[in-house]
């Protein structure tokens, strides 16, 4: 039985187990990369398990996409089933283009970023300015905890529609009221 069933479908397991020597090396690779990437510019590791996480989902998603081609679809019908995915794929984009856009700031943010856990950034912001110290930077949005304790969660996207200043120890930064231009002086008008 066994034996019928690998002589029957020799082609496909071989194309199916070379899919998945590649599929293991690749990410063999990116993790090297990556962690490497992390190791040089200081990085937490958890973020780059996060990125690998990441990266795994793709590996996993482009696998089955050939062990499906590889197993169960004929030349005719590639049109049928390529507009279908590439129908459901645009409804997931619309649909969650706010967590795509956190998530894809999220990677940007780990590789090109000069902020990482620790460092204290202020956000200019027109409505809502901050000056905080960065706690975690998640897949989805930063902590941040400010002077008096408290925290926020900022999203990962406008972190990088925002400009953002890195504050260096000792350099007196101010929070000024957008609608009549006063100083906020009693908690940001001072040294770091």
């Amino acid at each position: 039985m066994a034996l019928e069933f690998i002589n029957l479908y020799r082609e496909q397991l071989i194309e199916s187990a070379i899919v998945a020597v590649v599929m293991i090396g690749l990410r063999m690779v990116i993790s090297y990369f990556v962690n490497r990437f992390s190791d040089r510019k200081n990085k937490v590791k958890q973020r780059a398990n996060l990125v690998m996480k990441y990266v795994d989902f793709i590996l996993i998603l482009i696998a089955s996409v050939f062990a499906f081609l590889i197993w169960s679809l004929n030349a005719r019908d590639i049109g049928v089933y390529a507009s279908s995915v590439f129908a459901l794929i645009g409804i997931g984009f619309f649909a969650q283009w706010s967590v795509l856009s956190n998530m894809t700031s999220g990677v940007i943010i780990f590789f090109t970023l000069p902020y990482k856990i620790g460092d204290r950034i202020k956000i200019h912001d027109k409505d809502f300015p901050i000056i905080a110290i960065i706690e975690d930077i998640k897949g989805f949005h930063m902590n941040l905890r400010t002077d008096d304790g408290g925290l926020h969660t900022y999203p990962n996207s406008l972190i990088m529609q925002k400009g953002v200043t890195l504050v260096q120890d000792g350099v007196a930064t101010r929070i000024v009221d957008p609608v009549d231009g006063t100083q906020d002086n009693e908690h940001f008008n001072k040294p770091v």
